[in-house]
């Protein structure tokens, strides 16, 4: 398979959204491995993902841990995710967030069940084990849509998947991190155990003070290295 070129201002999801174009991929096909698709299209395997956690979000394939990723017939969007990417700050993208998920934290504390709890407990413990930055990126999203999904609100967390696909491309591509993983000290494994220990507890108020309190930690540590 050659590669695609591109030019050089295309961004990641550009170029996948081209590929997907051009090779006419039917509903229903699976995708080269990403290995294969990244050296296809010149890019590196994280640029890829997030291009690919992009386009899960907004309908356009499916992807199965252990079976593949699958392309899917696309729902007509409501907004445009990759002019949102382009519109939309890092700065913005933190605030966003810090007005959205305190509350989704607060209703967790309602709402989440047994199996989510335990689930998020799990997550906490697998995010401090993260070896790698990208790894770390991966299990810190699944917690936070976890939380959004354990709100109980179907709308409240497909907005959050919106916000979060966003936050995946103008937050991390902004970051430069070294190649190992967050040190034992990171700032976001305790505030993390604090936000899903308030949520165990039932305490809505704990966890929407914890999750604000996380966010802005966030935000902080971001812009200070700017």
């Amino acid at each position: 398979m050659g590669k695609i070129g591109q030019p050089k201002s295309s961004t990641s999801l550009e170029i996948v959204r081209h590929w997907l174009t051009q090779s006419n991929q039917k509903t229903g096909s699976r995708l080269p491995p990403e290995r294969i698709l990244a050296g296809t299209l010149s890019l590196s395997r994280p640029e890829l993902r997030k291009a690919l956690a992009v386009l899960e979000n907004e309908g356009r394939i499916n992807r199965h841990v252990g079976r593949g990723t699958f392309v899917i017939i696309p729902p007509t969007p409501l907004i445009s995710m990759a002019d949102m990417t382009d519109r939309v700050s890092p700065y913005d993208a933190m605030t966003a967030r810090i007005t959205l998920e305190p509350e989704l934290a607060q209703l967790a504390a309602l709402h989440a069940t047994p199996q989510q709890i335990s689930r998020a407990l799990t997550l906490c413990a697998d995010i401090r084990a993260a070896p790698t930055w990208e790894e770390y990126e991966r299990l810190d999203s699944a917690l936070h849509d976890l939380i959004a999904q354990s709100s109980g609100n179907v709308l409240l967390h497909e907005m959050h998947k919106i916000m979060n696909a966003v936050r995946q491309v103008v937050v991390w591509r902004q970051l430069l991190l070294s190649v190992e993983g967050p040190p034992p000290d990171y700032h976001s494994f305790n505030e993390h155990d604090a936000i899903v220990t308030a949520i165990a507890k039932r305490d809505c108020a704990a966890a929407k003070l914890a999750m604000r309190a996380h966010l802005k930690s966030t935000l902080n540590a971001m812009t200070a290295e700017v």
